[in-house]
């Protein structure tokens, strides 16, 4: 019953990365390709992740709930603020490749902090899986004519918002 629950929560986690493949490909300058060698980096660090959440945790005095509920809330919040801030979130794909695959890392080391002590190495493949799914799918969904009338930002606020709302999960329930 722990490995369906780490699945759903890996899936569920990265629908963020949905709307971060939306963002890029609107970008009429970004390739496929690049969206793989992101994912294949976000993967590495899902698997980084995940062995040092093991390493740690013992080491945490404290409900590590409040670790991953804060830490979520932050990157959603860094999200949405882009928008506000910046009128437009930052069209460069090195800051988003690398900020989707730290905040991955970042799910992958909460995920097997609460799972554990029964964490898998599914948590961070079904992470880096699902990351790399969502972000393919709406990638393409990005080119179609209609998905393309919407404003790049939007990606980012719903992203963030749903980073936000996951956070608060963590740190209430």
């Amino acid at each position: 019953m722990a490995g369906d629950n780490m699945v759903a929560s890996g899936l569920i986690v990265s629908v963020d990365a949905f709307f971060i493949g939306l963002s890029l490909g609107m970008q009429k300058k970004c390739r496929f390709l690049w969206l793989v060698v992101i994912n294949v980096f976000l993967f590495g660090l899902c698997m980084l992740g995940f062995f040092i959440a093991e390493q740690i945790y013992e080491l945490i005095p404290f409900d590590t709930g409040l670790i991953v509920g804060l830490l979520f809330i932050a990157i959603g919040l860094w999200y949405v603020a882009q928008f506000f801030l910046f009128k437009q979130p930052p069209k460069a794909i090195v800051p988003v490749g690398l900020v989707m695959s730290i905040e991955a890392m970042v799910i992958t080391m909460g995920l097997t902090f609460i799972f554990l002590p029964v964490s898998t190495i599914v948590i961070p493949v079904t992470v880096a899986a699902a990351h790399f799914g969502y972000s393919a799918i709406s990638f393409y969904l990005a080119r179609i004519k209609y998905v393309q009338r919407l404003p790049v930002a939007f990606s980012h606020v719903i992203s963030g918002l749903a980073l936000v709302c996951y956070g608060g999960f963590a740190l209430f329930l």
